[in-house]
C-alpha cells in the first residue's frame, strides 16, 4: 500500500484527530485509558531497582514519585510542543526500560566497593542526569546517526536489554534479592505465587478484546496483590508514618559523578535514541499525520529534543531517566483518539498522583514474586521485540554476523563479568558491550551487493 493510501486509512479510523478537542468527559476516560497502558511499566522499573539494590522504602518510593511526576510534565511538553521542543503528537513519556539492568549493575558494583545508599543513588542519577544532554545534541544529528546506528545495531541493544532483565525477572519469581541465600529464596510459596500471576497475565493475554488484552499486566499485578494479601505476605509498614504531600526536591540525595558509569550510561543513551525515533514515527503513522519529508523530520527532532530535556528533569528530580512510550500506539488505534489535548489531561494525572507520597509508598509495599510472575512475560517480550527490529529490513549473511558476534559478547560479559577487568567499566556491563561491538563491527565489515536480505515472510522486500 502507498504511504499516501496509509496515510488516509490511518485518519479514516480516527474519531478525534491531532488537533481536536473531544468534551471533557471522553478526554477524560481517555486519558485514563492510556494511563492504563503506561501507570504499571511506568511504576515498575523504580521498584525493581529499588528491590534490587535493597534500598529503603523511603528512598525507592520517593523514585517511584518522582517518575510519575517527571512523566506528567515531560507528556505535557511533548504534546504541547513549545518552538523547537516537543512533537506535538499524543507522545507519553515514562521510564526508559533500558536503564534497569544498567542501574542495578552500576549500583550492585558500588555497593560491593563499599559505597553508601546515598552516594550510590546521587552517583546513579548523576551520570544519568550528565547522559541526558547527549540525547539532546542527537536530535541534531540523527541523519548522521542513522548510518552508524542500523536496525541491526538498534535490535541487538533491545535484545541484550531483554536477556539482561530476565535474570532480574525470574529473580523476583523466586522471591527477589533479599531473599537470596535463604530457604525463602524457589519456596513453593513464592514461586506459586508468581506462577499464579503468570498465569492471569496469559489468560488476559488471550482475550479477543484490546482493552482486556492490554489490561493484563495490570490485572495480573491486582490479582496477585490480592492473593499475597491473603497469604499474609504484605507488609505495610512502608505506609506508617506517610506525609500527606512530597514537594520534589531537585537532587535530593546530591549530586555525585563518576566517568566509567558516565560513559555506560551514554551508550544506552545514544542506542535508545533509536527506539524514540521508531515510536515517534509509529505515533505519526497512527495518528493520521505524514511520516516523512522535513514538517516530519523537525516533529521528530522535537521529540527527541524533549525526550532528551525531559529525562534531565527527571534524573534532577530523583527519577530514572524517561523516553517515548510505545504501548499508548496502540490505545490511539484502539480508540480512535489521537488529539494531543488528551496528552495535558494525562499530564495533570500524573503529577498529581506523583506529589501524594502515598501513591509511591504503596507500590513498593508489592511482594517481588507478584512482580516477578509479570516481568518474565514482559522482559521476555522486550527481547521478542529486539528480534523483530533486527528483522525489519531482512538480515543477511553480514547483518547475521554482527548480531551473532555482538550478542555473544553482550550475554558472555553477563554471565562472566570479570573477563574484561583490565578494561574500562563500560567493557564490563552486558548491553553496553554488545552495543559497542554492534556499532564497531556496522563500521568496519564490508557489504557485499551480491548478499541478499531473508525475509521474515515472502511478501516482505518486494
Amino acid at each position: 500500500m502507498a504511504d499516501a493510501d496509509l496515510h488516509a486509512a490511518a485518519e479514516a479510523d480516527l474519531v478525534y484527530r491531532l488537533e481536536d478537542k473531544p468534551p471533557f468527559a471522553k478526554s477524560l476516560l481517555s486519558a485514563v485509558t492510556h494511563l492504563l497502558a503506561i501507570f504499571v511499566p511506568m511504576v515498575t522499573p523504580a521498584l525493581i531497582v529499588g528491590k534490587a539494590l535493597n534500598l529503603p522504602a523511603e528512598m525507592t518510593a520517593y523514585l517511584v514519585s518522582m517518575a510519575m511526576v517527571a512523566s506528567g510534565i515531560g507528556t505535557f511538553l511533548q504534546v504541547s510542543r513549545f518552538g523547537p521542543l516537543g512533537s506535538g503528537l499524543l507522545s507519553i513519556q515514562s521510564v526508559n526500560f533500558s536503564f534497569v539492568g544498567v542501574m542495578i549493575s552500576l549500583g550492585l558494583g558500588m555497593k560491593a566497593g563499599g559505597v553508601d545508599e546515598n552516594a550510590m543513588v546521587s552517583t546513579l542519577l548523576g551520570v544519568s542526569f550528565a547522559g541526558a544532554f547527549l540525547v539532546c545534541g542527537a536530535a541534531w544529528l540523527l541523519p548522521y546517526l542513522k548510518r552508524v546506528i542500523t536496525p541491526t545495531v538498534s535490535g541487538v541493544v533491545v535484545l541484550l536489554i531483554g536477556l539482561s532483565l530476565i535474570d532480574v525477572g525470574i529473580t523476583d519469581f523466586g522471591g527477589g534479592f533479599h531473599t537470596k541465600g535463604s530457604d525463602a529464596f524457589g519456596s513453593l510459596q513464592n514461586i506459586g505465587l508468581a506462577a499464579f500471576v503468570l498465569v492471569v497475565v496469559l489468560l488476559f493475554n488471550c482475550m479477543r478484546n484490546p482493552f482486556l488484552r492490554m489490561s493484563g499486566i495490570a490485572v495480573g499485578l491486582v490479582a496477585g496483590y490480592l492473593a499475597a494479601l491473603a497469604m499474609g505476605m504484605v507488609d505495610f509498614s512502608p505506609l506508617h508514618n506517610t506525609p500527606l504531600f512530597t514537594v520534589p526536591v531537585p537532587f535530593k540525595y546530591g549530586f555525585a559523578f563518576d566517568w566509567s558509569a558516565f560513559w555506560v550510561a551514554a551508550v544506552i543513551y545514544l542506542l535508545s535514541v533509536f527506539e524514540a525515533v521508531g515510536d515517534l514515527t509509529a505515533t505519526a503513522m497512527v495518528s493520521g499525520q505524514p511520516y516523512e519529508g522535513d514538517a516530519f523530520q523537525s516533529r521528530l527532532r522535537g521529540g527527541v529534543f524533549a525526550d532528551g530535556l525531559v529525562s534531565v528533569i527527571a534524573t534532577a528530580l530523583g527519577s530514572l531517566p524517561l523516553t517515548t512510550f510505545a504501548q499508548n500506539n496502540g490505545v490511539i488505534q484502539m480508540t480512535g483518539v489521537a488529539s494531543r489535548h488528551i496528552g495535558r489531561y494525562i499530564a495533570a494525572i500524573l503529577v498529581l498522583a506523583g506529589l501524594f507520597p502515598a501513591v509511591g509508598r504503596l507500590f513498593t509495599t508489592i511482594p517481588s514474586p507478584v512482580l516477578g510472575g509479570a516481568m518474565v512475560l514482559m522482559f521476555g517480550l522486550i527481547a521478542i521485540a529486539g528480534v523483530r527490529i533486527i528483522m525489519t529490513h531482512g538480515i543477511n549473511r553480514r547483518e547475521a554476523v554482527i548480531a551473532a558476534t555482538a550478542v555473544g559478547i553482550g550475554l558472555g560479559v553477563a554471565f562472566e563479568p570479570e573477563v574484561f577487568k583490565t578494561l574500562p567499566e563500560v567493557f564490563r556491563n552486558a548491553i553496553a558491550a554488545g552495543g559497542i561491538t554492534a556499532v564497531l563491527l556496522n563500521l568496519i565489515l564490508p557489504r557485499d551487493a551480491q548478499d541478499k536480505p531473508v525475509y521474515l515472510s515472502e511478501n516482505e522486500g518486494k
